[in-house]
C-alpha cells in the first residue's frame, strides 16, 4: 500500500518507510513538524505524516540560506516537504524506539507548504486533554498516531468482514435511509417530508425489514456495512448514528447462520492479529442470567453469581425470607480481596445497587484477620449462616455482596456490581473472549408500557414446540436468536426470522399492534411473507462496538472518525443547530 501512497503524491516516501538499506537514497518527504530542535546551528526536525517520522537535519552547509532561515522559524504543525539524502545516524545515536531510528535525512531543500497557529492541544499519544476539546479539533485528534492506528484498525477490520462475506457468495446490498418508522426497540429520528405535508420518514435503526424482503426477492445471501440511528440516551459504548454490519442469509437454521459467522469472525481476528479458539461456547440465556446475571457476561473472570434461595427460605432475616416468600431470589457474589474494606467504603456500593432497581444491598465482610462483620450475621443462626459460608465459598479476605427481590432486579443488581467490583479490584481481563448467547426469550413484560414486548425483536420466529403459547403464556415462549458476546459487551444480535405471514401477524398482535397498524406500518412487509417468503436468518455486528474492543478502548467515540458527545451533539460543527423560519415554512412546521 505504501508503494501507492507515494505513487500518486508529492513525496517519493512516507515517514515511517526509510530503513538502513534507503542509505544514499535521494527521497522526499511530506508531513507535519512535530518536534524541531536547534543545535548550535544544525537543526533537527521530525517530520511525521500517517505512517510514522523521520529524523531530518538541516544543516546550512546544504540548503540554501531561504530554507534554512524557513528552517529556524518553523512553529509545531507547520507543512512540509523536504528534499534530501539519507544517512546513517552516528555511533551511539540510532532510537531503538522508532521504525526509522537507524536513519536521518540530510536536506537539500525545504518547502513550508502551510502555516499553522499553536495547537489547542500536543499532537502526540496519551495527552490528558478532555475529551469536548478533541472533539472539538477533531481533525488535529486524528493527526495523533493512537487515533490514526484505530481508524486504521476499523478500515482493516471493515475490508476483513467484506472479504470474507464475498468470499461465502454474500451480495453488498444498500437498503434505504429515508424509511417508515418501525418499533425497533428505541425513539426514531424523524424527517419531515415536503412534499408530503404532516408525514414523515424514520431514519433507520436497522435495515431489518429491507434485508427480509431481500430473501423475499431472491438475493439469498446479502450484507451491508450500514449507517443506524437511535434517539436514546448516550453511553459509551453508543452513539445516535453508529455503523452495523448487517448479514441476512436464505434457505438456513439456526446453526448455519452462528457456524457462518464464526468462520467470519475467525479472518476478521486474524486480520487485527487476533487469535481465538474456534468454535465459540454457546451458553443457553437462563445459563448466563443464573450465573453472570446478564445476557452478555464478560467470562474472563469468575465472581458468579451464587443461589442462596432455598437456604435463607424461611431464616432470621426478614428482608431475605420475605424476597423468597414473594417469589424472589436470594443471590451474592463472593469479592475476593474486598473483605478488609472499611464499612464506609462497602456502603458506597449501596448507590450502584440503588441505580439497578434494589432497595438497599446486604453484605458480610471476612478479615484478613479472621474476624467477620455486617450488620446481618445476627439474623441467622448457626446452620443457616454455615450454609451460606460454605455455598459462597467464603475465606478470610472476601467481601459477599447479596442480592434480595426479584429474579430480573437481583440479576441486575449483581451483574452491576460484578463488573464494579472486577475494576475497583483491578481483576486482570487479559485478552478476548468471545462466546454465543443463545435461546432467549420471546416476549418480555414492559411494566412501563403495560404490554408485552419482543425480546430481541418481532420479527423472531418462536421457537416451534411453543408456538401455541402466543396468546396463552406469551412468557413461556422461546426462540430461535443468538447474540455473540466479547468481552463482557453484545457484540451481535441474530435469529431466525418468521417467514409465514400469519405467525407475523400473531406476533405483532401479542405485542401491541393494532389490526390497523399491522396494514399501515407492517403491510409491505406481510404480504412479501405471504408471497412464498423462504426461510431465512441473519445477524446484525456492531462494527464500532467491535473496534473498540480490538483496539483496547473504553468508548467507541475513539474509533469513530467524528463522533458526537455524550449529548449527541458535534463540538466541530457545532450541531444540531437552528433553521431558518424560511426552511420550517417549507417542511409545514414550525416551532412552539
Amino acid at each position: 500500500m505504501t508503494d501507492f501512497i507515494n505513487e500518486y503524491s508529492m513525496h517519493s516516501h512516507t515517514c515511517g518507510q526509510l530503513r538502513r538499506e534507503d542509505v544514499g537514497s535521494e527521497v522526499t518527504l511530506c508531513g507535519w513538524a512535530w518536534h524541531n530542535r536547534d543545535h548550535g546551528g544544525l537543526i533537527f526536525v521530525d517530520l511525521r505524516d500517517r505512517e510514522g517520522y523521520t529524523q531530518v537535519v538541516v544543516d546550512p552547509d546544504c540548503v540554501n540560506a531561504e530554507d534554512f532561515q524557513a528552517a529556524e522559524h518553523l512553529g509545531r504543525e507547520f507543512v512540509l516537504q523536504i528534499t534530501g539524502t539519507v544517512r546513517a545516524r552516528g555511533e551511539g545515536m540510532v532510537n531503538p524506539n522508532m521504525a526509522t531510528g537507524e536513519i536521518e535525512v540530510m536536506a537539500t531543500s525545504l518547502t513550508v507548504l502551510n502555516t499553522s497557529v499553536t495547537p489547542p492541544f500536543s499532537i502526540e499519544d496519551g495527552i490528558e486533554t478532555d475529551e469536548t476539546t478533541r472533539m472539538k479539533w477533531r481533525y488535529l485528534d486524528l493527526r495523533r498516531p493512537e487515533m490514526y492506528n484505530n481508524i486504521k484498525l476499523r478500515h482493516v477490520v471493515a475490508q476483513a468482514l467484506r472479504s470474507a462475506l464475498n468470499e461465502r457468495g454474500f451480495l453488498e446490498v444498500e437498503t434505504p435511509i429515508l424509511a417508515n418508522s418501525t418499533p425497533e426497540g428505541a425513539r426514531d429520528y424523524l424527517v419531515p417530508s415536503r412534499p408530503n405535508p404532516g408525514k414523515f420518514y424514520a431514519l433507520p435503526q436497522s435495515p431489518q425489514q429491507f434485508k427480509q424482503m431481500l430473501m423475499c426477492g431472491g438475493i439469498e445471501r446479502y450484507y451491508q456495512i450500514a449507517r443506524c440511528f437511535r434517539d436514546e440516551d448516550l453511553r459509551a459504548d453508543r452513539q445516535p448514528e453508529f455503523t452495523q454490519v448487517d448479514i441476512e442469509m436464505s434457505f438456513v437454521k439456526e446453526n448455519d447462520v452462528i457456524t457462518m459467522m464464526e468462520d467470519v469472525m475467525k479472518e476478521v481476528l486474524a486480520a487485527a492479529g487476533i487469535e481465538h479458539e474456534f468454535p465459540l461456547q454457546r451458553m443457553q440465556y437462563r445459563e448466563a442470567m443464573d450465573r453472570f446475571g446478564c445476557d452478555r457476561p464478560d467470562v474472563r473472570f469468575g465472581m458468579e453469581l451464587v443461589d442462596l434461595t432455598e437456604i435463607v427460605r424461611g431464616c432470621g432475616f426478614g428482608v431475605f425470607a420475605k424476597a423468597v416468600d414473594a417469589g424472589g431470589v436470594v443471590k451474592c457474589i463472593n469479592c475476593k480481596g474486598a473483605g478488609d474494606w472499611s464499612r464506609g467504603d462497602i456502603e458506597k456500593l449501596a448507590v450502584i445497587a440503588d441505580e439497578n432497581g434494589a432497595k438497599g444491598m446486604a453484605w458480610i465482610a471476612f478479615t484478613s484477620d479472621g474476624k467477620e462483620k455486617s450488620p446481618i450475621i445476627k439474623f441467622f443462626d448457626d446452620e443457616t449462616y454455615a450454609a451460606i459460608k460454605e455455598a459462597a465459598g467464603a475465606e478470610p479476605g472476601d467481601l459477599l455482596l447479596f442480592g434480595a427481590d426479584s429474579y430480573e432486579v437481583v440479576s441486575a443488581v449483581l451483574s452491576a456490581l460484578r463488573l464494579a467490583m472486577a475494576e475497583r479490584l483491578g481483576i486482570e481481563r487479559e485478552g478476548h473472549a468471545l462466546l454465543w448467547v443463545v435461546n432467549f426469550p420471546m416476549f418480555r413484560y414492559d411494566e412501563e408500557q403495560g404490554k408485552y414486548a419482543a425480546e430481541h425483536h418481532p420479527f423472531t420466529h418462536v421457537l416451534d414446540e411453543d408456538m401455541d403459547k402466543i396468546e396463552s403464556d406469551p412468557l413461556a415462549c422461546g426462540s430461535y436468536s443468538y447474540d455473540i458476546v466479547m468481552d463482557g459487551f453484545e457484540l451481535g444480535g441474530g435469529s431466525i426470522r418468521i417467514h409465514n405471514a400469519e405467525e407475523q401477524k400473531r406476533v405483532l398482535r401479542r405485542c401491541g399492534v393494532s389490526e390497523e397498524d399491522l396494514e399501515l406500518k407492517f403491510g409491505h412487509l406481510l404480504h412479501a411473507l405471504e408471497l412464498g417468503a423462504p426461510p431465512h436468518g441473519g445477524i446484525a455486528l456492531g462494527l464500532d462496538r467491535l473496534v473498540m474492543l480490538l483496539a483496547g478502548k473504553q468508548s467507541i467515540r475513539d474509533v469513530i472518525a467524528f463522533p458526537k458527545t455524550s449529548s449527541a451533539s458535534d463540538p466541530m460543527t457545532g450541531s444540531p443547530n437552528a433553521v431558518t423560519g424560511k426552511q420550517l415554512k417549507e417542511v409545514n412546521l414550525r416551532l412552539l
